[in-house]
């Protein structure tokens, strides 16, 4: 059954707080650009009708249904702080590779994974999910290696250290344009 208001909520009150988090790190606009696409049709209506509990993604769910997401097709193709976005065909091995994000967009997915970790876990958030959650996957990750590792130290920091400082390093890293 679709749960059009459900998911509605579920994604708005999750761009809402990556708003918050690109705000305090110092990237408001592309805060305020963040995930536009899942309001589209054709991530909006997969989204309602695989709706679950606002514990995971819906596009979990219509991969288990088709075996892949066309709604996730759809939304890695149109906002650049996926990882999966980056990946293009190589000419001379003549095979798809990840490519190095910019910055900006790294510090937009740390923003976007904190904020993700925070609505689906609810109460059992803590500063080291967004790492656990990262690391889980890691092995099988098609991620460019800097890309990998800058976001990595992100979540790790976070982890380690908590929001404040974290959200101080990822300002000071948008001011300069690059993340050291």
């Amino acid at each position: 059954m679709a749960h059009p208001i459900r998911h509605f909520r579920t994604i708005t009150a999750h761009r809402h707080m990556v708003i918050r988090h690109c705000r305090r790190a110092g990237i408001l606009w592309q805060g305020l650009l963040h995930d536009l696409s899942k309001y589209s049709p054709a991530e909006f209506a997969v989204g309602a009708r695989f709706y679950t509990d606002g514990t995971r993604s819906p596009n979990e769910a219509e991969r288990q249904t088709y075996g892949y997401s066309k709604a996730w097709l759809h939304h890695k193709g149109r906002n650049r702080h996926h990882f999966e976005y980056w990946t293009d065909y190589d000419p001379v091995t003549k095979r798809i590779r990840p490519l190095p994000m910019p910055d900006r967009y790294i510090i937009e997915m740390a923003c976007d994974r904190i904020a993700a970790s925070k609505i689906y876990m609810k109460d059992a958030y803590t500063d080291a999910s967004p790492l656990a959650y990262y690391m889980r996957g890691k092995a099988t990750r098609f991620i460019e290696e800097q890309t990998a590792k800058k976001l990595e130290g992100i979540l790790t920091m976070l982890a380690d250290k908590g929001e404040e400082a974290t959200f101080a390093f990822l300002r000071q890293a948008a001011k300069r344009g690059h993340i050291e």
